[in-house]
């Protein structure tokens, strides 16, 4: 559970639209981003160059705070974004909606948290995990689009410093730490189901970019908690099998992830260094593990939310350096 002295200050809400044809609007054409790798099992597929990819990069608006680190995923068609940390370096208990432009708080967790995951799975909005005071919290709780929150369960562990994507009903929650060590576990999380552990990385992994594409849960960079990395990973749910698919331009952390378009996105994040954000906008392509430039954020950041709907992705929050 990195701290940080200070969030970023009312960062935008950024959408990304996906392309078709030209578009004066697109921000970046996608180029090669370099240095990605092939997976280790090509199909057909795997050898096929990636169509380019467009992105159109908008502000929207405001949160209600800074914020920074708060656990997101869509609801709806509005996004949730969970507690995480002020501008004065504390947890937070905040649920807020961010429908379109606006974000609105409305609601509160039952403790102040923060590097926790968030997803929909089985129709259930759920806040998973999260840290305060280098303790990780075993809790899964049910949060509604109005704000209330409520007991659905506990993980095996406590565990800060994850990130979850569902697939088929199931939120599977990537590595972490317990506050003493970093873990290599993948839990399922079903709703009236007891978690699980699904599956295990290669090595221990936290601050991950994860999120969910054809069917797989898809894994880039992250820490071991000192050195940032640069594998893009592929968790098959129905064998519980970890492959690596190919690997990000740079060693990159605390950036987020998410899905659109049958690609995996990579927005921001950072190196090792706590000054080291980045604006690029990353697409991998899932077939191949190819890696192309699609966009560039508005700002510089690491430890942003992002939650992905049909036509776009809302990001929120966040820390410069």
């Amino acid at each position: 559970m990195d701290r940080f002295a200070r969030p970023a200050a009312l960062v935008a809400v950024a959408v990304l639209a996906a392309g078709c044809g030209s578009s004066t609007t697109t921000h970046d054409h996608a180029r090669p981003a370099g240095g990605a790798t092939a997976s280790a099992t090509p199909s057909a597929t795997a050898t096929a160059t990636p169509a380019p990819v467009k992105l159109h990069v908008t502000g929207r608006g405001h949160m209600p705070a800074p914020v920074q680190l708060p656990a997101m995923t869509a609801a709806g068609r509005s996004a949730l974004a969970m507690g995480g940390l002020s501008s004065a370096d504390t947890s937070l208990t905040d649920v807020v909606r961010i429908d379109g432009a606006s974000g609105h708080l409305v609601g509160h967790l039952p403790s102040p948290l923060h590097d926790a995951a968030a997803a929909t799975a089985g129709g259930r909005t759920l806040f998973i995990g999260g840290g305060q005071s280098e303790v990780g919290s075993a809790a899964i709780e049910r949060v509604t689009r109005g704000g209330a929150v409520s007991s659905a369960g506990r993980l095996p562990a406590g565990a800060s410093d994850v990130e979850a994507a569902t697939v088929g009903g199931t939120a599977y929650v990537v590595g972490g730490y317990t506050g003493t060590a970093p873990l290599t576990t993948i839990v399922a999380v079903r709703p009236g189901a007891a978690p699980r552990v699904a599956g295990h990385l290669p090595r221990p992994l936290r601050y991950a970019a994860v999120a969910a594409v054809g069917g797989r849960v898809l894994i880039a960079g992250g820490t071991s908690g000192v050195t940032a990395r640069r594998e893009i990973l592929a968790f098959d749910p129905a064998t519980g099998s970890v492959s690596k698919l190919g690997a990000l331009p740079s060693p990159t952390t605390h950036a987020a992830g998410a899905a659109l378009g049958g690609r995996f996105y990579v927005l921001g994040g950072r190196g090792a260094l706590l000054t080291s954000q980045r604006r690029t906008i990353l697409a991998i392509d899932p077939a191949s593990g190819r890696v192309a430039r699609a966009g560039r954020l508005p700002v510089a950041i690491s430890d942003a939310g992002a939650a992905s709907f049909a036509d776009h992705i809302t990001v929120a929050g966040g820390r410069t350096a």
